[in-house]
């Protein structure tokens, strides 16, 4: 079925088809990325915005 899909595809739509591709694989990569980090790591990341120790007085 998908092989039939994809030889019935014209000009453009092979271009959307790949970037569809390439959307989604970002996104799970991403996902993937997140999910393995360390809790520690993420709580110091989402700490930094709120940190006063380096915050620079104008």
């Amino acid at each position: 079925m998908f092989k039939q899909f994809v030889h019935s595809l014209q000009g453009d739509e092979i271009y959307m088809l790949l970037s569809l591709f390439i959307f989604l694989a970002f996104f799970i990569g991403a996902t993937i990325a997140m999910l393995r980090m360390k809790k520690s790591h993420l709580e110091y990341m989402s700490d930094i915005p709120l940190n006063e120790e380096n915050a620079n007085s104008n």
